[in-house]
């Protein structure tokens, strides 16, 4: 489970370098800061990425502030979105070190 959850951060370590790229070069291009939301980085991904997003988002989904939620995380930017994703499995498939050592009983 473990080496799962480090591939998973891994796969998002790289989501968040690859759309922080991106972000860059446009940037650079346009002479000022271009950070492109997760939403829209979603929906560049085809109709059925759309289609999932807006159905997360419809009123019946779920409480008010599970949409509230749902909508401010859609709406920052998505490298840094996979950046606190890749953080959090990471953190989960850590494996502490033991505190006594090696030879500890």
């Amino acid at each position: 489970m473990r080496l799962l959850l480090r591939f998973a951060s891994f796969a998002a370590l790289t989501a968040a370098v690859l759309t922080g790229t991106v972000d860059s070069i446009q940037s650079v291009a346009a002479s000022e800061p271009v950070l492109t939301p997760l939403a829209e980085g979603i929906a560049l991904l085809g109709s059925d990425a759309l289609n999932w997003v807006q159905s997360l988002q419809r009123t019946d989904a779920g409480p008010a502030i599970w949409l509230t939620a749902l909508h401010w995380v859609f709406m920052q930017p998505a490298f840094a979105v996979f950046l606190v994703i890749a953080l959090l499995l990471w953190m989960a498939g850590y494996k502490k070190k033991p505190a006594a050592g090696r030879f500890a009983a």
